[in-house]
């Protein structure tokens, strides 16, 4: 399968540079890096 149309690579590009930002924002919020995450809300309650 050859991509010459710049289209398409700029396609694929974007949907790639989307999928990996989502997959790294989840793992962030939910997976073992969430333990460290404050909540501000909580921090500054009257």
């Amino acid at each position: 399968m050859q991509f010459s149309d710049p289209a398409t690579v700029l396609i694929i590009t974007i949907l790639a540079v989307t999928i990996a930002f989502t997959a790294v924002s989840l793992y962030t919020a939910f997976g073992p890096p969430s333990k460290q995450l404050a909540d501000p809300f909580e921090e500054h309650e009257d």
